[in-house]
C-alpha cells in the first residue's frame, strides 16, 4: 500500500492534463504579438514591478504540494508510527518537505520570472493600448488599471501552465522521492511504479468512484 491518496496537487493532476491546449493557445498568442518596442518597454516595467507577485505565485506553485503531503503524513502518523516514535517521526517529515521547498522554491521562482514576459507580455501587449499601459505603470487609480487588475487571473494561468511545463521533469522526482522518503519513515512499503516514456510520472492507481455499469 502506497501513502494516502492527495500528495500530489490535484491542482497540479488537472493542470498537466490540460497543458497542451493551453500551452497551444499560449504559443499562439505569442507568435501573432506586434507590440511597439515602447508598448514592450512599458510591459517590462510592469513585469519588474509585480516580480514580488510572480515570484509569490512560483512558491504557491511549489508549497501546495508539500502541504498536502504534510496532511496526509500527520493523518497516517497515528495508524503507522508507535507512539513513542510519533513526535520524532513527524519532525523528521518535517525537516525532508523544508529541504525539498529549499531547493524547489527557488528553482520554480526564477523560471517563473523568466516565463513572464513571454507569457504576460504577450497578453498586456494584446489586451492594453500604450496610453494604458503608461497609466498601469504610474499605478494611478483609473479605469485602465482596474483593467489591468482583471487579466489577473488569466496572467496567472497562463505563466503557472508553462511554469509547470518548463518545471515538471525537475519537481516531479523531487516529490516522488519526498513521498518515498515519508512512506519509509511511516513504515508503508510503496509499491514500485514505473515510469512513463518522457520520464513522467506513470498513472498511480488513484482510488476510482464507483462505477456504474449498465
Amino acid at each position: 500500500m502506497g501513502l494516502p491518496t492527495g500528495l500530489i496537487s490535484p491542482m497540479l493532476k488537472k493542470s498537466l492534463i490540460t497543458l497542451s491546449i493551453l500551452l497551444a493557445a499560449i504559443a499562439a498568442q505569442a507568435q501573432t504579438s506586434t507590440g511597439s518596442p515602447a508598448k514592450k518597454e512599458l510591459v517590462g516595467k510592469i513585469l519588474k514591478m509585480q516580480q514580488p507577485g510572480i515570484e509569490a505565485m512560483g512558491r504557491r506553485l511549489v508549497e501546495q504540494p508539500a502541504a498536502e503531503l504534510l496532511n496526509s503524513a500527520g493523518a497516517a502518523l497515528p495508524a503507522r508510527v508507535p507512539q513513542d516514535k510519533q513526535e520524532s517521526v513527524a519532525k523528521e517529515i518535517k525537516g525532508d518537505v523544508q529541504k525539498y521547498l529549499d531547493e524547489a522554491i527557488p528553482l520554480v521562482q526564477d523560471r517563473s520570472v523568466k516565463l513572464a514576459p513571454s507569457t504576460i507580455g504577450p497578453l498586456l501587449e494584446e489586451k492594453l493600448t500604450e496610453d494604458e499601459l503608461k497609466q498601469v505603470v504610474s499605478i494611478m487609480e483609473s479605469p485602465a488599471y482596474a483593467k489591468y487588475q482583471r487579466l489577473g487571473d488569466e496572467m496567472q494561468r497562463a505563466l503557472m501552465e508553462k511554469v509547470l511545463a518548463d518545471t515538471r521533469s525537475t519537481i516531479e522526482p523531487k516529490i516522488r522521492t519526498l513521498e518515498q522518503t515519508v512512506a519509509k519513515r511511516l513504515g508503508v512499503t510503496a509499491s514500485p511504479q514505473g515510469s512513463g516514456a518522457n520520464g513522467a510520472a506513470a498513472p498511480r492507481p488513484a482510488a476510482k468512484p464507483a462505477s456504474k455499469q449498465n
